[in-house]
């Protein structure tokens, strides 16, 4: 991936967090969820895309966003 493209993707990953934080705390919780897994998945994707040497690293991305985001479901479901 270009380091240009990627630099674009983290500013646009960047750029949505403070969205939804903001609407975490207007009491738009569920669209703040929603924008902060989207700024999320952004930025881990475009790592994960950069990644060239050792393939192995992929895998240990890949089962991290499993985990992170399995925690992070339950979480979401909690809040009220």
């Amino acid at each position: 991936m270009n380091a240009n493209i990627a630099a674009l993707l983290y500013l646009v990953a960047a750029s949505v967090h403070p969205g939804a934080a903001r609407t975490v705390l207007a009491r738009h919780v569920g669209r703040g969820n929603l924008l902060g897994m989207i700024g999320m998945t952004i930025a881990v994707l475009t790592t994960l895309a950069r990644i060239r040497r050792p393939r192995h690293l992929l895998g240990a991305g890949l089962g991290g966003i499993a985990i992170g985001g399995g925690i992070g479901a339950v979480i979401a479901r909690r809040v009220r």
